[in-house]
């Protein structure tokens, strides 16, 4: 069954909210929670309106940081909060901000546009630019400001029943156009868990959007909905209000089955192996990244559009590992799929796992967190690692000292080995994002947190999560990433993080002596760092390849 793309949006007319962007500079995503200790009243029932057999009890107010405690208690706890998209020179100076239009703006009721994200989910809020330079995408929820556990909802297209989290929010792809203008198309896909990143594709006079993220937070087996809604999608960019949008059931464009690996013969939950967090397109190929979770294998994968083989399997990987097509084109419809067995069966495989990368399931592998992913040429590829989060705290070995131990978290380098005929790790950019060293934010808490097993409030920095970055005349390369954090918070996405550059040189294939990661700016009170990209207007590899050849 393949549902038709001109059924998946309508187009209409965008609301006029203008910002002067300059090609060149880069775009920040961050997120500013409403402080208020009315946000939360403690003892209120968590999640809201839930039965009274999922209800637990809120254990703090509404008050930074604090109130991110309540997560201990309840699983699913998040409050949403509105976005603003700073504009900053490469160096870091800020040149402007811009307001996604939110419910606590002056002249925004539920009847106009509007976007907010979930605060303390760390995974979202990617910022992608088209392959064209002309727009920048992001992803959020239909939702008021300070609406209470958003990102576990159901969406109201997909109804789980045993979702512990019966609330229902439209998931929301946004678009920002060199103009400064908003554009926004909702979805029922990502049902009981979060979108994570979109990224835009104009194909004549149709705009596509690719998007990224998860699904399902209840029983198995899953509703068909959830299935359907979970990893990758594809949907018609969309131009009437978003009031005016009907969208229907989700529209999958790719899956992965730890099956198509020869040695795994026993599937995971069904869907769950599609769980993924960074999105790129490079070469007409879509590649996605998984980090998390406890099914599935946390690596790097692409969706093979060349077809299949006599049993069915990718061409381009019979058995779950391969290499990108040269003549592979992006997708422009849904997967098809049998409905009589997409609940047992899920959904039919059509990605590879990158030649070279990880492909040990993550229920068995403790060090591999893939996060975004940003591709120099076909023969480098940067991958943000994020860290394993851990907070284990005893006397041998503390939250800090265990994020200063590891390894492969940061930026890691990954080249194209002629030898293997597959990408192998040549080195990981550690230096200058000082791994577990905490440091202070004004305001925010100092000392040790009683209601987190008195685990240090102060933040330090586990590792990278979204990425972007340009390729220099002389050879180098330059990259801005936002960091993830460790601390005693109740929630670690809610640490206040920071935006770190690192320049490179491209043709290396060991670790260069000086490359050494500034920071660019660091979150402020009841404030996060999301995702980073180039303003719309700006030159992309892609464009900069194209018009080469």
């Amino acid at each position: 069954m393949i549902a038709s793309l001109s059924s998946l949006a309508t187009i209409g007319v965008a609301e006029e909210r203008g910002a002067r962007l300059h090609p060149g500079n880069l775009m920040v995503s961050r997120t500013v929670y409403d402080d208020k200790p009315s946000n939360v009243r403690v003892g209120t029932p968590l999640p809201p309106n839930c039965a009274p057999a999922n209800c637990v009890a809120a254990t703090d107010d509404g008050t930074f940081p604090f109130v991110f405690n309540n997560v201990l208690a309840d699983d699913y706890f998040g409050i949403t909060s509105k976005i603003i998209l700073d504009q900053l020179t490469p160096d870091g100076a800020l040149v402007s901000s811009l307001e996604v239009p939110n419910s606590s703006q002056r002249g925004v009721p539920p009847s106009k546009d509007q976007m907010v994200a979930s605060f303390s989910s760390r995974s979202e809020l990617a910022l992608n630019l088209s392959p064209d330079g002309e727009r920048l995408t992001f992803m959020g929820y239909l939702a008021p400001v300070n609406a209470i556990d958003v990102s576990n909802s159901n969406t109201p297209g997909v109804i789980d029943p045993t979702n512990p989290d019966p609330n229902a929010y439209y998931r929301v792809v946004a678009e920002l156009d060199k103009e400064g203008h908003f554009h926004f198309t909702k979805t029922n896909a990502f049902s009981g868990d979060n979108g994570r990143a979109a990224i835009s594709y104009s194909r004549g006079d149709v705009t596509l959007l690719y998007a990224a993220g998860n699904a399902g937070n209840g029983s198995n087996p899953q509703p068909a909905g959830v299935v359907l809604g979970a990893g990758a999608q594809i949907m018609a960019s969309a131009r009437r209000a978003l009031v005016s949008q009907q969208p229907g059931a989700p529209t999958p464009v790719a899956s992965f089955n730890i099956t198509q690996l020869p040695a795994n013969t026993k599937p995971d939950k069904v869907g769950k192996d599609d769980n993924f967090r960074g999105l790129a397109i490079f070469h007409n190929t879509l590649f996605f990244t998984k980090g998390s979770g406890s099914n599935g294998i946390d690596t790097v994968y692409f969706v093979d559009t060349t077809g299949v083989d006599a049993n069915g399997r990718p061409l381009q990987c019979p058995e779950g590992v391969g290499l990108p097509s040269r003549s592979a084109h992006l997708p422009n419809a849904p997967l098809a799929y049998d409905e009589a067995t997409l609940v047992t069966n899920g959904l039919p495989s059509n990605m590879c796992i990158l030649k070279g990368f990880n492909t040990t399931l993550a229920k068995t592998t403790t060090n591999v967190f893939p996060f975004g992913l940003w591709i120099a040429d076909e023969n480098t590829i940067y991958v943000a690692d994020e860290g394993d989060g851990s907070t284990k705290y005893d006397a041998s070995k503390d939250l800090y000292t265990n994020a200063a131990a590891q390894t492969t978290a940061g930026l890691q380098k990954w080249v194209f080995d002629q030898a293997t005929g597959g990408f192998k790790l040549a080195y990981t950019l550690q230096a200058g994002l000082d791994l577990g060293v905490p440091y202070t934010v004004a305001g925010y808490p100092t000392g040790t947190n009683a209601r987190n097993k008195n685990l240090p409030w102060s933040p330090a920095t586990d590792g990278l999560r979204n990425l972007t970055g340009r390729v220099n005349r002389d050879g180098t390369v330059t990259i801005w990433a936002v960091t993830s954090t460790v601390s005693g918070a109740g929630d670690q996405g809610a640490a206040p993080n920071r935006l770190v550059r690192i320049v490179d040189d491209l043709a290396a294939t060991t670790l260069p002596a000086g490359a050494k990661f500034t920071t660019v700016k660091t979150a402020g009170f009841a404030e996060v760092l999301r995702g980073v990209a180039f303003a719309p207007g700006t030159m992309t590899e892609h464009e900069r390849h194209r018009k080469h050849f």
